[in-house]
């Protein structure tokens, strides 16, 4: 059975982020879904989560802190917020859609095995809801455009509304930090190639000794058309579909062959 993006002007939204319940990116998307959606409330890390993935916190306790009208704060990952606010702040009347983002920085490529923004959206996912994972791509150190995440959310939301999410499915949006009128429209895509931490910085602390540090360079190929980051280097906002199911149904053949 395939969930349905329900009419947006009825619809429950649950909106987290790994970037904290404070980041002007949540604030964007909480703006651009309080226009278009019946009802919209805020789960997210208290603090930021960047790289936590799809990490649980099992070992102690999680507390949740009521920042205002159906705005809440969670001391934990991605996901104990999005399990949290499904199971619990909104038990009586479960979310219609999980969204999560905006994401300052995008999530391409191999991105999104370490995201916590994709990790919120896969754990609306394994929960039965249709999820979204959105994130603009700002480089390093740029000024973002918050208004260009703003319009552009509500206009793939808008196109998403009604559409059939197949079981285990999550859509990963990278929209390009670029002014609003200058992105070139909304492409469906395929993951591209793009790892980081090539590059590790060694150095010493005052007490002399060595440490490490993984830096954000990544190696990365733009050129492979029909690619997230090809997309997005044209200017174009990408929906790249996930699965869940990890599985190689290709190289499971192989083992079978192998081991008779």
């Amino acid at each position: 059975m395939r969930d349905r993006v329900p009419n947006l002007a009825r619809a429950r939204v649950l909106i987290s982020n790994d970037d904290g319940v404070d980041a002007p990116g949540i604030k964007a998307l909480e703006r651009a879904m309080k226009r278009v959606a019946g009802e919209v409330w805020v789960v997210a890390p208290e603090t930021e989560q960047s790289a936590a993935s799809h990490s649980l916190t099992l070992r102690q306790p999680l507390r949740i802190h009521k920042r205002g009208a159906r705005r809440f704060a969670v001391t934990g990952t991605p996901t104990d917020a999005v399990l949290l606010g499904v199971q619990h702040v909104m038990k009586d009347a479960r979310p219609d859609i999980v969204l999560s983002g905006v994401n300052r920085g995008g999530n391409l490529g191999e991105d999104v095995t370490y995201s916590g923004t994709v990790a919120a959206a896969m754990e609306g996912t394994l929960l039965g809801i249709p999820s979204v994972a959105f994130s603009l791509v700002t480089p390093d150190g740029a000024k973002s455009h918050w208004s260009t995440a703003e319009h552009w959310v509500e206009q793939v939301m808008k196109r998403l509304a009604g559409v059939a999410f197949q079981p285990g499915v999550l859509i990963n949006v990278n929209i390009p930090d670029v002014p609003p009128a200058a992105v070139t429209g909304i492409e469906v895509t395929r993951q591209g190639r793009r790892k980081i931490g090539c590059e590790i910085q060694e150095g010493r602390d005052p007490k002399g000794k060595p440490y490490y540090w993984i830096g954000a360079q990544r190696d990365e190929d733009r050129s492979r058309p029909g690619t997230d980051l090809e997309a997005v280097g044209r200017g174009a906002v990408s929906l790249t579909p996930l699965s869940m199911e990890l599985g190689h149904r290709g190289m499971m053949k192989t083992l079978k062959e192998a081991l008779g």
